[in-house]
């Protein structure tokens, strides 16, 4: 059984044969199409350089200008407003945080009731998985149809070629 603290994600097909992948974290499974998959690894991206930007102008602002923290809060609250909203939906729930008794920038995820916590690498780490799993499955998508005009396998040989080959990547 998947850790509960682990997002899993890796390639496969939909029911139609078309390019998807696999999430799972602890009881959430939810089959993604790829373009899902891209916006969520750009949005873990671009959520791990705003919560590194926002640590950086918070300490900016009490060092340099002497703001207190109420002043900073403020100012944070008024550049997030203004951060461009994706379009499309991601997969997660992802929220760059300034940590306020750490001062750690974070990225926060979630779906459903499944929430986490990760630095900027982790985060950096966990888009590029997610990219990774999205090239896949689109390569998935080619060699399957094109062992599927190889007259040597059937679709049933096919799957298992497949499932072996994704057992061997755990």
């Amino acid at each position: 059984m998947a850790d509960e603290h682990v997002v899993y994600i890796r390639s496969t097909v939909d029911g139609a044969g078309r390019a998807a992948c696999l999430l799972q974290w602890g009881p959430i499974q939810a089959l993604l199409d790829v373009d899902r998959v891209l916006l969520t690894a750009r949005e873990l991206m671009a959520a791990a350089a705003a919560a590194e930007t926002d640590i950086a102008l918070a300490a900016a602002m009490r060092e340099d200008l002497r703001a207190d923290d109420a002043t900073v809060g403020v100012f944070l609250r008024e550049i997030r407003g203004r951060r461009p909203v994706p379009e499309g939906r991601p997969a997660l729930r992802i929220a760059a945080v300034a940590g306020t008794h750490t001062g750690l920038p974070l990225v926060h995820i979630g779906r459903g009731s499944m929430a986490g916590e990760l630095s900027p690498d982790d985060a950096r780490d966990m888009a590029m998985h997610w990219a990774q799993a999205a090239v896949a499955a689109q390569i998935d998508v080619r060699l399957r149809y094109a062992l599927g005009e190889w007259d040597h396998l059937t679709p049933d040989q096919t799957d298992r070629l497949f499932a072996m080959l994704q057992a061997v990547d755990r």
